[in-house]
């Protein structure tokens, strides 16, 4: 299969304190048309990893590669890797009064896209778009994250990553927080976005958004390394037992 992000022995240290390595020597690959899971205890660098990927001001590469669509992007800017096709969720999404939830979205898919939009046809994507997520009509005339919901501020995100249609979406904790029927939406959205030349990679500590996905392989993220790597059976086993069985065995 073809590869879309490769990391060879990632190490990244955080640039407020850099005697504080966090990843130390990560390896992960995905392939066009999957989905991934990242699971880790607390402080194992699953966000860390996230934001390395999009080139955080936080966090400096010190050895080790991010290949992303064949291409090096260590070096590379975040609008940069944004504009090659990489998307990120993030865990706690920000409020900007007095910019619409269209106004955002029209603006972000213009500086991605780089090329003038037709209003008529932005306009009919967004309600088909809102409506599939499960979301009032009125959602985008509101102001972007304020007065939102925990639900609907994922909600957004996910409409986000349907206007954009990235080669790569990193949902970091994209169910957090969520009700069942909100879960279920989320986990919708997902799947209207996910077809054989894009991939996903979520970092979760459940399985409730993974059961309604075709997940290809759950990764195990601890003191930096992935230590261990399965399939769906694998999340089921962490959710009921815990990480100790696997912490055990690297120390």
């Amino acid at each position: 299969m073809e590869k879309l992000l490769e990391i060879k022995d990632l190490h990244t240290y955080a640039k407020d304190d850099e005697t504080k390595e966090i990843l130390k020597g990560l390896n992960l690959r995905i392939n066009k048309g999957e989905i991934h899971v990242i699971m880790g205890p607390n402080g194992s660098g699953k966000s860390t990893l996230a934001n390395t990927c999009f080139h955080s001001p936080k966090y400096e590469i010190s050895s080790g590669s991010i290949e992303f669509d064949g291409e090096i992007i260590n070096d590379k800017s975040t609008d940069y890797i944004a504009r090659k096709g990489m998307f990120m969720s993030f865990q706690t999404p920000v409020e900007i009064p007095g910019v619409s939830v269209a106004s955002f979205l029209k603006a972000i898919k213009t500086n991605i896209d780089g090329k003038k939009i037709s209003m008529p046809d932005f306009y009919k994507e967004v309600n088909e778009k809102i409506r599939n997520i499960g979301l009032s009509p009125d959602y985008a005339s509101r102001e972007l994250n304020v007065g939102f919901s925990g639900g609907e501020k994922k909600k957004l995100e996910i409409l986000q990553l349907l206007m954009l249609n990235p080669k790569l979406a990193i949902l970091d904790e994209t169910d957090s927080g969520l009700d069942v029927d909100a879960v279920k939406i989320i986990s919708k959205g997902v799947n209207l976005f996910k077809n054989e030349s894009n991939s996903i990679l979520i970092i979760t500590h459940s399985t409730s958004i993974l059961e309604y996905l075709d997940v290809d392989k759950v990764h195990i993220l601890y003191d930096g390394r992935i230590i261990k790597t399965g399939d769906m059976s694998l999340a089921n086993y962490i959710v009921k037992n815990g990480y100790a069985e696997f912490i055990e065995n690297e120390n």
